[in-house]
């Protein structure tokens, strides 16, 4: 972070002063050309986007509107269901689970802050039966608990309990939302899942079978980032099915619009999720959510494990009409200052406030 902050004082900032920051794609468009590669690996994304976000929301405050309706007017009023992260595995706890993260997505109440409420509930109930098992209730990296299990779908097991135990009905009011990072445990064209090493077809049939068990609205890195085929065969199969549900790409595409270009025109996923430092400025930020709109994706904006209390994405998520937002669990302070914003968004727009509840979902 420290040679990012000596980027900006010292190669960025003489570039810029005096350029009219009410210009975002102007000042974007100096960034990228300051930095002269095509991964910012002379300056680095974080560089650049702590420039080009400071210049959003400079250009907001002098308009005398909030971040999310100077980026998308007055038409920006609809909220985003919010995928949230109660039970961790993978790279985000030590606990033997190969998927990283097992989601609740609740659409049920016509708000977001029913949404909020249904997800903070079933988290509390969570923690309560795991209690009762005598597992552990500590949580990992996005603030969602961390218990060893024997398997993975024993973790889903888990969740439809809470869920059902706290009144809400499965798959109506809330369902579950999966993101397997499974380039974590791909080498050599397999994929070592609990235990064994199995194809990417095998790996989909997995998948397949717990859709058919589950009500599972969206999975996320289901395959690794470049085994285009696996991702190619299984949205063929998703879309002939009757159990359809979201295929997302984050290390797939991280958030290139070349990448995403190409998982378009090969049909290798149906979803976009956004995280703004891997693109490196708001500018290209945008116009991956629009090509992904255009296309007919869904945009899933979300956080990085290595959180602050920073609010942007939250703002982003309402202002460019991403359907869902990840922003981890209902703990920690770093997770929940985005639910507190989107709940100050709500509050902001008043009696026009959207939600977009199971139309944020491909079912």
């Amino acid at each position: 972070m420290l040679h990012a902050i000596q980027n900006i004082n010292e190669k960025i900032a003489p570039k810029v002063l005096g350029v009219n920051p009410l210009d975002q794609a102007a000042l974007d468009e100096i960034l990228l050309k300051i930095d002269g590669t095509e991964n910012k690996t002379a300056l680095g994304a974080n560089a650049i986007l702590g420039v080009s976000l400071a210049c959003l929301k400079a250009s907001a405050l002098s308009n005398g509107v909030s971040l999310f309706r100077h980026i998308g007017g007055e038409k920006a009023n609809r909220l985003p269901v919010p995928l949230m992260n109660v039970l961790n595995g993978g790279a985000h706890a030590d606990n033997g689970l190969d998927i990283q993260e097992f989601m609740v997505a609740p659409v049920c109440g016509g708000r977001f802050s029913e949404s909020l409420r249904a997800g903070s509930e079933i988290f509390h109930l969570l923690k309560k039966i795991l209690s009762e098992k005598n597992l552990s209730t500590a949580v990992g990296d996005e603030g969602g608990f961390a218990p060893h299990l024997k398997n993975n779908e024993e973790a889903l097991q888990l969740l439809v309990m809470a869920i059902e135990k706290s009144g809400y009905r499965l798959g109506e009011d809330v369902f579950l939302a999966l993101d397997v990072a499974s380039t974590e445990f791909f080498a050599d064209g397999l994929y070592k899942f609990e235990g064994k090493k199995i194809s990417g077809e095998e790996l989909g049939e997995i998948y397949r079978g717990w859709s058919r068990k589950y009500p599972i609205a969206s999975m996320e890195d289901g395959f690794a980032e470049d085994d285009w085929s696996s991702w190619q065969k299984f949205c063929k199969a998703n879309e002939a099915g009757k159990n359809k549900i979201q295929v997302v790409g984050d290390d797939l595409f991280v958030t290139n619009p070349k990448r995403i270009a190409r998982g378009i025109e090969e049909r290798a996923a149906n979803a976009l999720l956004v995280k703004v430092n891997q693109i490196g400025s708001f500018t290209e930020t945008k116009k991956a959510v629009e090509l992904a709109h255009s296309a007919g994706f869904h945009a899933v904006m979300s956080h990085r494990s290595g959180e602050t209390e920073d609010v942007t994405i939250a703002d982003l998520s309402v202002g460019l009409g991403c359907e869902q937002i990840k922003t981890g669990s209902l703990c920690r302070g770093e997770r929940t200052a985005k639910y507190n914003q989107l709940l100050r968004i709500q509050e902001e727009i008043g009696t026009n406030v959207q939600f977009w509840g199971a139309d944020a979902f491909r079912f």
